[in-house]
């Protein structure tokens, strides 16, 4: 099997005969497990490029591959491939067919031929993860933008896509859905999906991805690690771009101090770890990963007996932000957990993060990046499991 799950090589598309070209002999790969960023301004062709990797348009020359095979045209082995490669548009209203949420989150699954006892699973399962489990009886149109947004987002995930590609899934959001929409993203790259998402939103996307594309007037003029790209000043203006933040910030202070700007901090914590010289003691970070159906009792117990009911705590994960009653036990951290529960670290306080299964190694990462950045090492501890 290839590397890349999508490839598109020397695309050109324009949506007339008399337009000029949405995009011109574009060649972008994506290497399958790897996050994905498509980058660039309003305009550049983001979306565009999006239709040509799910087959929505068909390029008027180039070649469009899923899995190392040419994509073929044809309506079965169309619909074939759209079962695992799903495309959510940054409009909701663009991908809701039907008037009560859980009929539109079943519509997917139903077109699959699936059972209606697995339909059933897969609603409830994908409505539990965006947090709209509440809400399945609810009307569409009486749901605020944010909440349809998170409607189209269960409607995509209970296709169980192979390949999710996500065209600005946070616009229009609230900051702290945006924040939980992204660490729902992160929990389907540790799940075994592989992620695709447009944005022009560099502080956003340097936290995020492994490997970007930046588009400029249709036609791809970069891929490969973020860090080359946002040295390139010139290229990064001419695109409609700004450098992220924190990238600006440690090229600054490597700049000032004369030392080497690598290894390169993607978030504030990693910058802090980088900066500021460690303290004599360190606190440890505490990882209880939390089970579906466990709720705030199951973790005030197993909080109290691990000798941590005063510690500062955060959450973080589908299994752990959706534990009955979670509020209850005193969450200090509800977003951005990781780099915070790391930062009181780093302050010598020990820290406890709640946090799905799935997601301990993110956590474990993070402090493997403040090693290497020279701060030290952060001590880490996995607790046992809490189940309900």
């Amino acid at each position: 099997m290839s590397d890349y799950v999508l490839e598109t090589e020397g695309v050109t598309y324009r949506y007339g005969k008399k337009c000029q070209p949405a995009l011109s002999d574009v060649t972008v790969r994506v290497r399958r497990g790897v996050k994905t960023a498509i980058i660039g301004a309003n305009g550049a062709g983001k979306s565009t490029l999006f239709g040509i990797l799910n087959a929505l348009y068909k390029p008027e020359s180039g070649v469009v591959r899923y899995n190392g095979e040419p994509i073929s045209y044809r309506r079965k082995s169309v619909t074939r491939m759209r079962t695992d490669v799903a495309v959510l548009f940054q409009n909701p209203d663009d991908m809701l067919f039907r008037p009560v949420v859980e009929q539109d989150v079943a519509f997917g699954p139903e077109n699959l031929g699936l059972s209606k006892d697995e339909v059933e699973r897969r609603v409830e399962e994908a409505l539990f993860m965006v947090g709209m489990q509440d809400f399945r009886k609810s009307g569409i149109m009486r749901l605020s933008y944010g909440q349809r947004k998170r409607v189209a987002i269960a409607g995509v995930l209970a296709m169980r896509p192979k390949v999710l590609i996500m065209d600005e899934p946070t616009a229009g959001l609230d900051p702290q859905m945006a924040s939980e929409v992204m660490e729902l993203v992160e929990q389907l790259h540790r799940e075994g999906t592989t992620v695709v998402m447009s944005s022009h939103d560099t502080d956003l996307t340097y936290a995020w991805a492994d490997e970007i594309h930046v588009m400029q007037n249709g036609r791809c003029i970069y891929s490969g690690e973020p860090e080359p790209f946002y040295a390139d000043k010139p290229s990064v203006y001419l695109a409609g771009l700004l450098p992220p933040k924190v990238f600006l910030m440690n090229e600054g202070l490597s700049s000032m101090r004369g030392t080497d700007p690598s290894p390169f901090p993607r978030t504030e914590a990693q910058l802090i770890s980088k900066t500021v010289p460690p303290k004599a003691g360190t606190g440890t970070l505490h990882i209880m990963p939390v089970l579906a159906g466990a709720d705030d009792k199951a973790v005030d117990a197993a909080l109290a007996s691990a000798g941590l009911s005063e510690a500062s705590r955060g959450i973080y994960g589908k299994s752990a932000r959706r534990a009955k009653d979670i509020a209850n036990v005193g969450i200090e951290f509800f977003y951005g957990a990781p780099e915070n529960c790391m930062i009181r670290c780093m302050e010598g306080k020990d820290t406890v993060l709640l946090c799905d299964p799935a997601m301990v190694d993110v956590a474990v990462c993070g402090v493997g990046f403040m090693e290497r950045a020279g701060f030290g090492k952060i001590p880490v501890k996995v607790l046992p499991e809490v189940s309900g």
